[in-house]
């Protein structure tokens, strides 16, 4: 094995972790809205910090998420057109798409939510509501640690579509060579 596809095996892997949390934050998050409605429904009381956590979970659950979803191929393609493609177009146009729309984007929103985080982090944000979550930078870095998921994710696509690409290129002219 190459260490090219070694490295888009640990992206995968990484990814997959991430995406077993993110479930695992989903159920955590239900847990948490039943309770804060049965406290609000049967006590007539609510906590301000626990309606905030479900948003800060919900966060986490939608950046981190994107990623195993990309990798997994879960997100709604236009497949009346992709499904007439041949096959090489469509590696090349996962190659492309990785490449040139996925990885710098994700990167250009990682480096335009590092000064959105950092400024954050100096002012010492905190919720404007009494009894509220503090440290309101360890949500907003969900944008980075996302995008940059998103990132590997691109990395990893454009690797293993690039060695299938380049697998078939290989193929094709040793078989031309044949004939």
């Amino acid at each position: 094995m190459t260490p090219l596809l070694k490295l888009a095996d640990a992206i995968d892997a990484l990814i997959d972790r991430v995406g077993w949390i993110a479930a695992g934050l989903t159920f955590a998050m239900v847990l948490l809205i039943s309770g804060n409605t049965l406290m609000r429904y049967f006590f007539n009381t609510s906590a301000i910090w626990a309606q905030e956590l479900e948003w800060h979970l919900l966060a986490m659950v939608a950046f981190w998420g994107l990623a195993y979803m990309q990798l997994r191929g879960i997100p709604v393609r236009v497949d009346m057109f992709y499904q007439r493609y041949s096959a090489r177009t469509k590696l090349l146009m996962e190659f492309g798409v990785a490449l040139v729309i996925m990885l710098p984007f994700s990167l250009l929103i990682c480096w335009l939510g590092w000064g959105f985080v950092s400024h954050s982090y100096s002012l010492a944000e905190v919720s404007p509501d009494p009894g509220g979550l503090p440290m309101r930078w360890l949500v907003k870095s969900l944008v980075i640690s996302g995008y940059a998921l998103l990132a590997l994710v691109a990395v990893s696509t454009a690797i293993r579509t690039g060695m299938q690409l380049l697998r078939a290129s290989a193929d094709g002219s040793r078989g031309g060579h044949a004939a």
